[in-house]
């Protein structure tokens, strides 16, 4: 009898594992911050644009596709929008140029990539992608990241292609309208159980010189671990990196046996108590999902296998 009922938990756990790994899906975000009573035209663009970066992840997992490929696709939608500060919409520095960061990790390997100061990268995202894949380090920057990404005929454009006339407007009057939201990320599990995350951004608007945020930072803005979760964050990078905001949520899972939603929820706590604002996205191996923030909104949204496709920007 016993062994009947050991046969049959097994069995159990089997079928749960089987059922999990079956199950796939796509979170992205376009940054948290101060989003209030956004006029219905500018919200339904925020909108479509979003659902268009979800239904391209989505349509790639769907076909067997790899998260990396699905979040890379879904970023590359993203940072090819003004709408969002990343890429074409950075905001502007102190000198008036577009300064450009992004990270990706893979969730399988533990292999990451990061991009920081790149000036003419149109999609730094996948630069970061090149320096996981085709160099054996982690971290390139400023000339020398443009530099490699030529190597690898990485699409170059002129800095004056990420100035939008919103951004420039910002630029010159030094308005704080938009520009502590619209750093964008994704992260996704696929048909085989890996998970990776990626996290793009123009930085923070008037920044000095030199400064880097927590966006090309891995554990920082970025992780991804195929035992625990991947993990996107959008918000005030120095708390990010002190805090390790995204390594600290895997760790959670991992040392101290916490749900997804119960890290992510501790670490925003963490963020918010020693100052810092903004959020994450997270998924883990199970496909759940998770995305808090302490702001007034964050524009995200998720698309999983059950069908279950959601956009929000406000909180609940």
């Amino acid at each position: 009898m016993k062994f009947i009922t050991r046969l049959f938990i097994s069995f159990l756990l089997l079928s749960s594992l089987l059922l999990a790994q079956n199950k796939f899906g796509i979170v992205i975000h376009g940054g948290a911050g101060v989003i209030k009573n956004l006029p219905p035209e500018i919200e339904k663009e925020y909108i479509s644009k979003l659902s268009e970066a979800l239904e391209a992840g989505y349509k790639i997992l769907q076909n067997d596709g790899s998260s990396l490929d699905a979040i890379t696709a879904a970023i590359n939608i993203l940072e090819d929008s003004p709408l969002f500060n990343a890429g074409k919409g950075a905001v502007l520095t102190e000198n008036g140029i577009a300064e450009l960061d992004a990270s990706i990790m893979d969730g399988k390997t533990l292999k990451a990539g990061a991009v920081a100061g790149v000036h003419h990268v149109k999609n730094p995202i996948n630069l970061a992608r090149l320096i996981m894949e085709k160099s054996p380090h982690v971290m390139m920057i400023g000339k020398g990241a443009e530099e490699f990404g030529k190597l690898f005929n990485i699409e170059l454009v002129d800095s004056t292609y990420f100035i939008t006339k919103e951004r420039w407007n910002q630029y010159l009057k030094l308005k704080d309208t938009l520009e502590k939201h619209g750093t964008v990320g994704a992260v996704a599990l696929d048909k085989s159980g890996n998970l990776a995350a990626g996290t793009s951004t123009g930085g923070m608007i008037m920044k000095k010189f030199g400064r880097v945020g927590d966006s090309p930072i891995i554990g920082a803005g970025t992780y991804a671990n195929n035992n625990t979760c991947a993990v996107s964050g959008t918000g005030h990078g120095e708390y990010f990196i002190r805090l390790c905001i995204a390594k600290d949520i895997s760790s959670l899972m991992e040392y101290k046996n916490l749900s997804l939603e119960e890290a992510a929820n501790q670490v925003i706590n963490k963020l918010t108590n020693l100052g810092g604002t903004g959020g994450v996205i997270a998924i883990d191996r199970y496909g759940n999902i998770a995305m808090p923030f302490n702001t007034d909104g964050m524009f995200r949204g998720y698309y999983l296998s059950d069908g279950n496709k959601i956009i929000k920007i406000y909180k609940e």
